[in-house]
């Protein structure tokens, strides 16, 4: 069977080669009739356009990629969204890699879209106490999400200490007096919550704080197994609130409070502060500091469009060294950058920490709270 080809994707819908590259590459410059027309025509004559080719003329493809760190996230998945959108929007397409968690499938990942002519590149770091970029010279616009960084380059993120401070401020408003934060500060995003709750409670020395530095941030046994040691403890020693620095955790804690008899939230609140909508499938449906990760990914795209769009230009000049001239091409050095974007997140309470309303029978009923998962994904 003959390959089909371009043109005879414009002989059959009756259009010339410009508009069929046109419905392939900028379909927000074609009325939506016409461009129906094509595409009913490329489905149905089983055109491929040639990527190698349009690397080879363009020098790059018209698409980004995306490394992200697992797949087992929300937020990592709301990123993902974020960023399609985003994409699609400006006539990109977007590839996403799943790194595992495994730092030397993160770099082989980015290497081999740099690799692939791509337009530009986001990659959302593996957790690490001690990251910085791997990679400072790269061929294509790249952006760093997740992740605050004082080197050059364009990064997005969430503004973490802000969640510490407004599950600290929302634990103050329910009259807790003695609050337990549960996790270990392993990496950048956990200490910069611990800092801001610490913050918040500065100004409340009436209250207790005591910081249970232990615990993956990734493993709802590690949160069970705090909420047991919490529960044993006698009433008066227990904490009246719990912070999980992740929803994992704090869903673990949930767990184990009512496996030993102590009600959420009538006894002990608690709440988580990653915004994880993997982890809210508990029986107390948890409050937590949700950072948009949606917004976040929207924005990485908004950073590559801004590095491709104000790319400077190559400049050339005669000088003269010696008694010879020559033409020498210069562009603007832009490697001292450092682009940043923080987004705010926002509170996001549910039963685990609101108040018990009575019931006429003497049995507490604990409010619910309708929310629709997917926009959160």
């Amino acid at each position: 069977m003959a390959k089909v080809k371009i043109s005879d994707v414009a002989r059959e819908a009756g259009v010339s080669l410009g508009t069929v590259s046109n419905a392939l590459n900028h379909p927000e410059r074609l009325r939506p009739e016409t461009l129906k027309l094509i595409n009913e025509t490329i489905n149905r004559l089983g055109y491929l356009p040639n990527q190698s080719a349009r690397q080879l003329a363009g020098g790059t493809t018209k698409s980004f990629g995306l490394v992200l760190p697992r797949l087992d996230h929300g937020f990592s998945l709301q990123i993902a969204s974020g960023a399609h959108n985003e994409a699609r929007k400006h006539g990109y397409d977007l590839l996403i890699a799943n790194a595992d968690n495994d730092d030397i499938l993160e770099d082989h990942y980015l290497r081999y879209f740099m690799g692939t002519q791509m337009s530009g590149v986001m990659v959302q770091p593996m957790a690490s106490p001690d990251w910085h970029p791997a990679m400072t010279k790269v061929p294509v616009p790249i952006v760093h999400l997740d992740i605050h960084c004082s080197e050059p380059g364009y990064y997005v993120a969430a503004d973490n200490e802000a969640q510490g401070r407004i599950i600290a401020e929302l634990a103050v408003a329910r009259g807790a007096r003695h609050i337990t934060v549960v996790g270990r500060a392993a990496f950048m995003q956990l200490t910069l919550r611990v800092l801001g709750i610490h913050k918040a409670l500065a100004l409340h020395p009436d209250i207790k704080i005591e910081v249970i530095d232990a615990g993956e941030w990734n493993t709802a046994a590690d949160g069970y197994g705090i909420g047991a040691q919490i529960a044993e403890r006698p009433a008066d020693e227990r904490p009246d609130f719990v912070v999980g620095l992740t929803d994992v955790l704090a869903s673990g804690v949930i767990s184990a409070l009512i496996d030993k008899g102590i009600s959420v939230p009538e006894q002990v609140r608690v709440a988580g502060c990653d915004g994880n909508p993997l982890a809210w499938s508990g029986s107390v449906p948890l409050t937590t500091v949700a950072p948009p990760g949606y917004e976040i990914g929207r924005k990485g795209v908004q950073l590559l469009m801004e590095q491709i769009e104000d790319k400077p230009a190559a400049k050339t000049k005669r000088v003269r060294i010696g008694s010879a001239a020559r033409t020498v091409t210069t562009v603007t050095a832009t490697e001292d950058i450092n682009r940043q974007e923080i987004v705010r997140p926002f509170l996001l309470e549910r039963v685990s920490t609101q108040n018990a309303k009575p019931h006429p029978t003497g049995q507490p009923i604990v409010p619910t709270t309708d929310i629709n998962l997917g926009a959160y994904l």
